[in-house]
């Protein structure tokens, strides 16, 4: 047989022929990834004795060369070992130089010079590609040949994919089954054998490992290796030379977001060599803070479980290798919550035309953040833009919720009482608010109260804080108004389920107007409607376009039928009548017997 020789500590005076060395993430016996230099396990195979143990005995010179190898393998990198990988990296034979772009509009707003670096033009929309291929490049002919296999959230399999299409090798994808379709349909048309497997990043690297160890596969870490880590600082590279074409070096600071801490741990490495003054702030979502937690407490931290909103960076394990460069040379560590980055993918757009995903805007929402925190001006920050596979179905929640982020559009539950007139009053209020006309962005109201209204309503704000003078502001003027634009619940639940049954609605006729975008087209419907009928239900959402889809219930008597069908032909906006709809009647109409109250 044959065993792996340990070289240190060996009796002097006797000699072995030692067999060719082998390099290796595989060894029998089941060996996990880990990153020592450069990122492969090192042994040699030696004859074993008669007794079972190994005859492995070995010339001075020999064992002083092999114990200094080892040494040097085990020995932590340093930032100069780091900066002469990643200026070797071997990444643009398949990623490209992005752009390194002023986002005007974004810097104007606040007052400092904001550059954004457009990762998202990566062949795969995201910087992945740079370790993975630098990773995989250095493997040798035999290891090539056997495949790779990777775990991922969706980035990396991507890179890890269209590297070993590029190289003729077969690839192995691992991930959770939560990774956006778009992202899965992804790596398998480059070729990749996509296995979903767990609920998290960590879910999936434990199974990788696990069929690693059992096909032979090498492991091709996203985050945690220091050839995938030099890849992916070519970035800092790029930056530190591009800010030369823009007319000045100045850079105060580098936005980069944390997942498992492959990016931040490259840019930092190059930062830190070349120019120690930049500071590098890293970037995590408030629910997906691993290595946040792991830094404050000194020692890597396990989540429970992570946000997936933000899916590349949702890891509740960050790297070793990782914690140990971000410890020492990240400056600062942020979080940012949901609705911050849904602005700031709109800001991304604004200044772009580009729709960035989730992860690829924490950087932005940071700055945002850092900017309003320190009250800085005339600085110069960068943001990495680190990837752009945005699933097409959750735009509709990011438009939702970025007003909010950015405190343009203030939530309100606002009282009012079931009185005649009481509703024009209101909207009388919304038009003279201070600051200007106001937008209606949202209105929701059911009848359920013979005294009083509970009106969930929407407007436009023009900055933050400016919601609880709004409430104020109503309160002011006899409408009990309460402020919901932080209220959780209210924004993911509550404004969807105002309706229902109610024994109040009698007589209702429930239509489908389509209204004009413009002001005064509210005021026209209450205008030209009978006193004596009343809104039982309204339903409104802004969704964007130039005209609004609203559905309202209004209380007409049989008597008033033909009054009714004047109004709508006067008032001449085009509408549908759904009293007799199957849906309402199941879940709105008022019960039948009930006795008007």
């Amino acid at each position: 047989m044959q065993r792996t020789a340990p070289l240190i500590g060996l009796a002097p005076g006797r000699h072995i022929t030692l067999l060719a060395p082998f390099v290796s993430s595989t060894s029998p016996g089941g060996f996990s990834p880990w990153p020592y230099r450069p990122g492969l396990f090192f042994g040699w195979t030696a004859p074993a004795d008669e007794s079972g143990g190994t005859a492995y005995d070995v010339c001075p010179a020999t064992r002083a060369a092999a114990a200094q190898h080892l040494l040097s393998m085990t020995q932590p990198l340093t930032p100069a070992d780091y900066l002469k990988k990643i200026l070797t990296a071997r990444v643009y034979d398949v990623a490209v130089e992005s752009d390194l772009e002023p986002a005007r509009n974004l810097s104007r707003r606040l007052h400092n010079k904001v550059l954004l670096k457009r990762e998202d033009q990566q062949p795969v929309f995201s910087f992945k590609l740079r370790g993975a291929y630098n990773k995989m490049a250095q493997l040798t002919p035999e290891q090539l040949q056997r495949g790779v296999i990777c775990a991922s959230a969706g980035n990396h399999a991507q890179g890890v994919a269209m590297s070993a299409h590029k190289l003729g090798t077969r690839a192995v994808i691992v991930m959770p089954t939560t990774t956006p379709q778009l992202k899965v349909d992804a790596v398998r048309a480059l070729g990749g054998d996509v296995v979903l497997h767990g609920d998290s990043y960590s879910d999936a690297y434990g199974h990788a490992v696990h069929l690693q160890q059992e096909q032979g596969l090498t492991f091709v870490h996203p985050f945690d290796d220091p050839d995938v880590i030099a890849g992916q600082g070519t970035i800092a590279m790029e930056i530190l030379r591009q800010l030369q074409k823009l007319g000045s070096t100045r850079l105060d600071a580098v936005f980069v977001a944390i997942g498992g801490g492959g990016l931040v741990s490259g840019v930092a490495n190059y930062i830190k060599a070349v120019r120690p003054e930049i500071k590098v702030i890293g970037v995590q979502m408030n629910d997906s803070d691993a290595m946040m937690q792991s830094v404050q407490a000194g020692n890597r931290v396990t989540l429970p479980d992570v946000g997936l909103f933000s899916d590349g960076t949702a890891v509740k394990l960050v790297g070793e290798e990782t914690f140990r460069i971000a410890s020492g040379l990240v400056d600062e560590f942020m979080t940012v919550d949901t609705d911050a980055v849904c602005a700031a993918i709109k800001d991304v757009f604004v200044d772009t035309r580009s729709i960035v995903e989730p992860a690829g805007a924490l950087a932005v929402a940071a700055i945002k953040q850092y900017v309003a925190t320190h009250k800085t001006k005339g600085e110069t920050y960068a943001a990495i833009l680190c990837g752009a596979n945005m699933n097409f179905d959750r735009l509709r929640f990011v438009a939702e919720r970025a007003e909010v982020g950015e405190e343009r559009e203030a939530l309100l539950a606002v009282t009012i009482p079931e009185e005649r007139g009481s509703f024009r009053r209101f909207c009388e209020v919304i038009g003279g608010l201070p600051g200007g006309p106001r937008n209606v962005t949202e209105f929701n109201y059911r009848i359920s109260d013979a005294a009083r209204a509970h009106v969930f309503v929407g407007l436009t704000a023009h900055g933050k804080g400016e919601s609880e003078k709004l409430a104020r502001n109503f309160t002011r003027h006899g409408f009990e108004a309460l402020d919901l634009t932080h209220d959780e619940l209210a924004k993911e639940h509550l404004r969807h389920l105002v309706g229902g049954h109610s024994a109040l609605a009698q007589d209702e006729r429930l239509l489908r107007f389509v209204f004009p975008e413009r002001p005064g087209a509210l005021l026209k419907f209450l205008s030209l409607m009978q006193p004596t009928w009343n809104i039982s239900l309204f339903h409104y959402r802004n969704q964007g376009a130039d005209y609004g889809r609203i559905l309202v219930g209004l209380q007409v008597p049989p008597e008033d039928a033909a009054a009714f069908d004047a109004f709508l032909a006067t008032l001449g906006y085009p509408h549908v009548e759904e009293t007799l709809n199957p849906a309402y009647q199941l879940f709105l109409q008022a019960p039948r017997g009930d006795a008007k109250k």
